[in-house]
């Protein structure tokens, strides 16, 4: 095949091409086929995909605004006659394993501040981490837990939306943020805590966000064991001279609603109720907010941090305070339950949370399992 450069004469229709560009424009015609136009540095393709091809034009529908995809096709008069769609995409070809029962269990949306918070079921999560469990079968499971992951809504912040401070018990950040610190303290210090902010958090609202606050959560930072970490970041558990560690890709998951209200073929799989299908989406793009306008954004440096750049054996998110888990190619995704009983909010949107459910991953054979402290 012939690479196309958009700029370039093709000395006849009909000729074979393959090229890469960012989605600029995405239209319907009226008969109902796509018609997407791409861009690199050298101008502008005009990309056509029919209704006669479903498979295809199943693809099409799920293409983003300003994604990167590869397309094949033919011209014919300035315009590319698709034939296939290539996306990214993202293959972990490692069947990693550690030779010693080792867990990580994690959690995210505790919204600690919130009068839902439900204190009591996270102390018999903590009671579980201590040994404390009456529950046999998974009492030693909790005493082989070596990393717990926080991912993003500790706290349930103020002024996050209107009104928000009638369903508050503490309407002071650091108070919030100091009784959380006081609930993780129980939790034994060889732990690692791994910590990432989100939405309801004291940081920007724009992603990357970068680490809590240490004026507003300077409790967490004082605790031993915690590891402040950005949203999105990419952590390394449990490297070993002779084994090279699980990566494990902490996003809180600001962009996810962009996409379940613009995606039909998405929507289909209700991902309010199963939200691995956004994150096989979102790794299929190899970015986690690949529209421009999915999430607030500020570019930092020359990279852009919601890239998926390197690829993560664990990839684990929040915010739809649902629990799933799935795997992609390779890939074992986690989206974590929440630590809040139902709000108003979530009663008007058809949101239905499953609180206090607590993934544990086994880095000895990759499964996962569900702990429910609700029960």
């Amino acid at each position: 095949d012939r690479a196309l450069i958009f700029t370039e004469s093709v000395e006849q229709d009909g000729e074979e091409v393959s090229t890469i560009g960012l989605v600029y424009s995405k239209q319907y015609t009226k008969n109902n086929n796509i018609f997407l136009t791409l861009e690199d540095t050298s101008g502008f393709l005009r990309v056509l995909i029919t209704r006669s091809n479903n498979e295809l034009f199943k693809m099409a529908e799920n293409v983003c605004l300003d994604e990167v995809i590869g397309v094949i096709g033919k011209l014919n008069e300035g315009i590319l006659f698709t034939t296939s769609i290539v996306y990214p995409d993202i293959i972990n070809s490692k069947n990693k394993i550690y030779d010693e029962e080792i867990y990580a269990a994690f959690i995210s949306d505790i919204h600690v501040g919130s009068k839902m918070f439900l204190e009591k079921e996270f102390l018999k999560f903590v009671d579980w981490l201590n040994g404390k469990s009456t529950d046999s079968e998974i009492k030693n499971i909790g005493l082989k837990v070596e990393y717990l992951f926080l991912v993003g809504d500790l706290v349930d912040g103020i002024g996050v939306y209107p009104g928000q401070e009638n369903s508050l018990v503490f309407k002071d950040i650091r108070h919030q943020y100091n009784r959380l610190a006081e609930l993780l303290s129980k939790i034994r210090a060889d732990i690692k805590l791994i910590i990432c902010p989100g939405n309801h958090d004291s940081v920007r609202a724009a992603e990357p966000q970068p680490q809590l606050d240490k004026d507003y959560a300077e409790a967490l930072w004082n605790l031993p064991n915690t590891i402040m970490v950005s949203n999105p970041a990419m952590i390394n558990i449990h490297a070993r001279s002779d084994f090279e560690g699980y990566n494990v890709l902490m996003y809180h998951g600001a962009s996810f609603h962009y996409y379940v209200d613009n995606f039909t073929n998405l929507r289909a799989n209700k991902p309010r109720d199963n939200p691995s299908h956004i994150l096989k989406f979102l790794l299929q793009k190899r970015h986690l907010a690949p529209s421009h306008s999915s999430t607030t954004y500020v570019p930092i440096g020359d990279e852009d941090p919601l890239v998926i750049d390197k690829v993560p054996d664990v990839i684990v998110s929040g915010d739809m305070h649902k629990s799933d888990v799935s795997t992609y190619n390779g890939i074992t995704i986690i989206n974590c339950s929440c630590w809040q009983s139902k709000t108003d909010y979530q009663e008007k949107t058809g949101n239905n949370p499953d609180p206090c459910i607590v993934p544990v991953f086994s880095l000895k054979d990759r499964k996962v399992l569900m702990v429910n402290f609700a029960e």
